[in-house]
Order: structure tokens, then C-alpha cells, then sequence
């Protein structure tokens, strides 16, 4: 079995990983269950009285988005707000200086249309940044219900970016905490100087596939069938995943 020069094993190492992930999902089932609860019936309603369901997230927390849109298994109403300039796709720190741009979350509330008696989840780790601080406070003041996905701890170590000087956790209707810590990454590796393993991948996939999964179960338990994407690799009726594109989501 290879050996560190620091004398951990591969094996030891390998264990460790997985012990943190599983921490990470633990402390959330814990501590988070009825935001999550909460949340998912703001989904439900949303879809129920014919609103709109927004997803949005910036940097490595775009990920959250895509984790909640156009994947099988996944709500097919779910609206997607995904610049490119919000993901990096196009250069690694672009996002990084978009999110931080004062009045761009206002610019996307205005062309997306958000208002009255829809949802907007918004996905930031730190929270301090301009743009989903005032997503939130755009939707709020447009009548929207908000749902951060945040991390409480490292939110509350930092200071503000947005020119309010409030952070997502402050301005959101729901906050659901991530369980992470400051600086996200929390793994020391031996002979590694920085820390590695940013846990808010593995907590953001769990919390998307939880909210999926309760607000489906919210819909179907008021008699309506809820849409939800069926694979394209497994011989799905693949018009009926384009119809729930041109129903829901190819409206902006």
C-alpha cells in the first residue's frame, strides 16, 4: 500500500475523504432538515399556483444551479438564471469580478422577469458577494419568496461586498446552511500547504437533490403529477423532456 513520506497511507487518506463527506451530510440531515422542509414547500407552491421557480448561483456555485436544472431525475420547471459571465467557462477569476459588480443581479431580475409569487434559490458560499445579495433583494422587493443555500460559518466571518453591507443570509427568506466552514476547502493533506477538499460540492449536490425530491413529493401529494426529466441515455420519450423545455424553461 503507497505510504506519504508523513507515513499516512493511501488506504488511511482515502478513509478520511469519505469520513468528511459523510460528516458534511450528516451535520445537514442533523441541523438543516426543516429549512429544507420549509423550502420545498415553497418550491411545491410556486409550481402549483403557476409561478416561476428561479435557480441562480455564481463562480463554483453555478454548479448548484446546473445540479437543479436539466438533469434526469430532476424538476423540469426550474428556470435557470446562467450567464456565461457567471460561470467559468470563459476564464477562471471573470466570474469572481461579475459577482461583484454592483446592479448586474438587478439587470437579470428585469430581463427574467421575476415577480410576484415566484421563488428564487440562490446558491453562494460566502455570501458576501454583490450579486446574490441583491438577487435576493430584487426579488424580495418584486413580491418573490428567497432561498439561500449559504455557509452560515463562513458568511458570518466575512464582511460584505454589496454595497447594502448585508450578506445572502440576511436578506433570504429561507437559509439553508451548508454545514461548511471559512475558506470552504477543510481536508489537510500531509506535505500539502493549503487545505483541500471544499465540502460545499458535496453539501450543494445533497441539498439540490433533497429540495428535487421534496418538492416533487409536496406536488404529487395535492393530485398533480409533477414534471421531471427523464434520462436521454436510456430510451426516454425524449419529446416529452423538449415539451417540458418549451413549457418552462425557453420562455427568456
Amino acid at each position: 500500500m503507497p505510504i506519504s513520506k508523513e507515513g499516512v497511507s493511501m488506504g488511511e487518506l482515502l478513509s478520511s475523504v469519505f469520513s468528511t463527506g459523510e460528516a458534511i451530510v450528516g451535520r445537514i440531515k442533523e441541523t438543516q432538515r426543516d429549512v429544507i422542509e420549509r423550502a420545498a414547500v415553497y418550491m411545491g407552491e410556486a409550481f402549483l399556483r403557476h409561478k416561476k421557480l428561479f435557480v441562480s448561483g455564481s463562480g463554483h456555485s453555478h454548479t448548484f444551479t446546473e445540479e437543479m436544472y436539466g438533469r434526469a431525475g430532476g424538476l423540469a420547471f426550474v428556470v435557470p438564471i446562467l450567464t456565461p459571465e457567471l460561470t467559468m467557462t470563459d476564464h477562471p477569476t471573470k466570474s469572481s469580478y461579475i459577482e461583484r459588480l454592483d446592479g448586474y443581479a438587478s439587470i437579470l431580475g428585469e430581463l427574467y422577469r421575476i415577480g410576484t409569487g415566484d421563488v428564487v434559490v440562490v446558491a453562494s458560499n460566502s455570501g458576501r458577494n454583490a450579486y446574490p445579495v441583491e438577487l435576493a433583494l430584487y426579488a424580495h422587493e418584486h413580491g418573490a419568496t428567497t432561498i439561500a443555500i449559504t455557509s452560515v460559518a463562513h458568511s458570518s466571518q466575512t464582511s460584505s461586498r454589496a454595497a447594502s453591507g448585508k450578506k445572502l443570509m440576511d436578506v433570504a427568506d429561507v437559509v439553508i446552511d451548508n454545514c461548511g466552514q471559512l475558506g470552504d476547502a477543510c481536508f489537510d493533506v500531509p506535505g500539502v500547504a493549503t487545505p483541500m477538499m471544499p465540502t460545499s460540492s458535496i453539501a450543494n449536490a445533497f441539498i439540490a437533490q433533497a429540495l428535487s425530491v421534496l418538492t416533487a413529493a409536496y406536488i404529487a401529494q395535492h393530485g398533480v403529477e409533477p414534471p421531471v426529466f427523464e434520462s436521454l441515455n436510456a430510451d426516454p420519450t425524449i419529446n416529452r423532456n423538449d415539451e417540458y423545455y418549451q413549457m418552462y424553461t425557453r420562455l427568456y
